[in-house]
This record gives C-alpha cells, sequence and structure tokens, in this order.
C-alpha cells in the first residue's frame, strides 16, 4: 500500500510546499508534545530491559535487539505516514476517530475489513508485550520488598509470575475505564519519560561514584549524556505547553508515595495487619498454585560487590 499511494495516488502532498504548509506557526511546547506522544510507538526497546532475566545471552542479544528493532520499526512507522498523508487530506486525518480504518476504506475498496483486523492484532500483541515486561516489575518491586510477596511468587510448574500479571491486568482495566485513550498516552508516555530521566540520572551518578562496579552492559558515556539533555528539553518544554496533562501524570506518579511509606518504610505495623497479610498470601497461593521461585547462588552476593577486574589480574586468575 505504500508504494502504491507514493505512486498512483496523491503525491503531491509529499512536496514541501503542501507538508510544511501551516495554518498556524506550532509552538515549541507544542513541538515537543508531540515528540512525547510519538515517542509512545517507540518505547519497546526500555521494555526489554524488563525480561533481561529470561532473555537467553542477554549481552549479546539484547543490544542486538535494540539496535535491529529501534531502525526497523522508524523505517515502517515512515512509510505508514507517508501512505496516509498521501492518501488523505490534512482535513479528513484530523476528522477521523480510526485513522488505519479510514485509509483502508478509501485505498483497498472491498479489502478495507483488513485494516481494522490488522489494528485489532497490533493491539493484541502490544498489550501481550506490556503485561509481559510490566508483570516484571512488580515480580521485581516484590522480591526486593517493595510489594506484596506474592506478587514474587511463580506458578509452580509454568514459572510464570501469575499474581504480578493479574495486578497489572486488573490495574489496566481500572485505567481504561475512568480516561480517553488520548489523555492516557499523554499521561503514560510523560510518566515513562520521566521514569527514563532519572534511571538516566542514576546511571551517570553510579558511573562517576562507582566507576568499577560490574557491568554486563557497558556504553559510551556520550550516549547518557545526550539523551539526558534531550530529555531534559521534551519533558520541560510539554511541561510548558500541557500544564495539566503533565501534572496528572506527576500526581499518578506520587500516588506511590504514601503508598511506600505506608507498606514499606512503617516497620512496626500492628499484627492484625500481618496476620491479614498472611492469610491474604496463603490464599493467594492456593487460588495461582504459586510459590517462590528457586534461588539463584549468583544473587546471593550482593551487585554493589561485584567489580571489574583488572586486564591483569583477570589473566592470572584465569591461569590459576
Amino acid at each position: 500500500p505504500f508504494i502504491v499511494c507514493v505512486c498512483v495516488w496523491n503525491y503531491e502532498a509529499l512536496t514541501p510546499q503542501v507538508a510544511f504548509s501551516l495554518d498556524r506557526t506550532p509552538s515549541v511546547g507544542q513541538i515537543a508534545l508531540a515528540f512525547l506522544q510519538a515517542s509512545f510507538a517507540f518505547s519497546g526497546w526500555n521494555f526489554l530491559n524488563y525480561v533481561t532475566e529470561e532473555v537467553v545471552e542477554p549481552r549479546r542479544n539484547l543490544p542486538r535487539a535494540i539496535y535491529i528493532s529501534i531502525p526497523l520499526v522508524t523505517f515502517v512507522y515512515t512509510l505508514t505516514n507517508i501512505a496516509y498523508f498521501s492518501s488523505m487530506s490534512p482535513e479528513e486525518l484530523l476528522s477521523s476517530n480510526a485513522v488505519a480504518v479510514t485509509f483502508g476504506e478509501k485505498l483497498l475498496g472491498v479489502f478495507s475489513v483488513i485494516m481494522p483486523i490488522s489494528v485489532a492484532l497490533s493491539t493484541f500483541g502490544g498489550i501481550n508485550g506490556y503485561l509481559f515486561t510490566s508483570s516484571r516489575l512488580c515480580f521485581s518491586g516484590a522480591r526486593e520488598g517493595h510489594l506484596p510477596s506474592l506478587l514474587a511468587m511463580i506458578h509452580y510448574k509454568n514459572c510464570t509470575p501469575i499474581p504480578a500479571l493479574l495486578v497489572c491486568c486488573i490495574a489496566t482495566i481500572v485505567i481504561l475505564c475512568i480516561g480517553e485513550t488520548h489523555n492516557l498516552i499523554n499521561y503514560v508516555s510523560f510518566i515513562n519519560y520521566l521514569s527514563y530521566g532519572v534511571t538516566i540520572a542514576g546511571l551517570l551518578y553510579y558511573r562517576w561514584k562507582k566507576p568499577n562496579l560490574f557491568r554486563p552492559i557497558k556504553v559510551n558515556l556520550l550516549v547518557p549524556v545526550c539523551y539526558l539533555m534531550f530529555w531534559a528539553l521534551l519533558l520541560g518544554f510539554s511541561l510548558y505547553s500541557e500544564p495539566v496533562v503533565c501534572g496528572v501524570g506527576l500526581v499518578i506518579m506520587l500516588t506511590g508515595v504514601p503508598v511506600y511509606f505506608l507498606g514499606v518504610h512503617w516497620k512496626e505495623k500492628p499484627r492484625c495487619i500481618y496476620k491479614f497479610i498472611e492469610k491474604a498470601t496463603f490464599v493467594g497461593q492456593r487460588l495461582c498454585f504459586v510459590v517462590f521461585p528457586q534461588i539463584d547462588p549468583i544473587e546471593t552476593t550482593s551487585p554493589s560487590e561485584w567489580t571489574e577486574q583488572p586486564p591483569g589480574r583477570r589473566a592470572s586468575s584465569a591461569n590459576s
């Protein structure tokens, strides 16, 4: 469809005179917000890191997956937008509630039913990936003691974190019922990029304070520094352009602060609370057939103790 649109359809819409003709000049904040919304489609690079424990040879395959997927997704999305703009006018794009469906009705004729089916399959695949990766956040948080211990358990046979999956699924359904899709994308994008920036800042801090800390995957410092600068400009202008949307996203994040103080920081809880948690954990284990995973011996050593050895020492230890 992409080649057909450019070759036999309205390719004049792609000329600079038409493509860059605007009724009003966009502000810097609107451009930053557009980047923030578009980044939702490219967030898969980050979700790969959530399942590092389950990736075969992550030192080699994780960077390879990121290097291959990002250019591939960019190429497909670029062709998709070229097809949209070459077959529909800006007014049709803005008035359509489902651009892909409108594109199919205008271009594919009797085969237009392919587009909604394709969109449904793509959405299903995206949600499947989100549930698969986001549940590992709950699983890891519970393993570190930041969430109920039930979420750190896996199915005794299939090794699936069923409680963490159920919590993510229920939370997703609740959020979908109380908000519009467009606003939800803005909230998620703002929260994601705020988390990314804090994570990158922490990475730079540890590279400065603990340069010899063991790092299975290591990149040049120029990459996180450039990303952090871009992140600061993007979030700053987005917050200036849409303070309400970004403010709501920030409030959603801050709701975890009282939960942390009540559930984690507060150690001297009443005995009845501990009994309730113990009983709920027991019931959850019986319903989901879950147990604590077997502990890997390498996890008994604190990561702060893993340091990189000099080349000479590494060679001598290998010879011994």
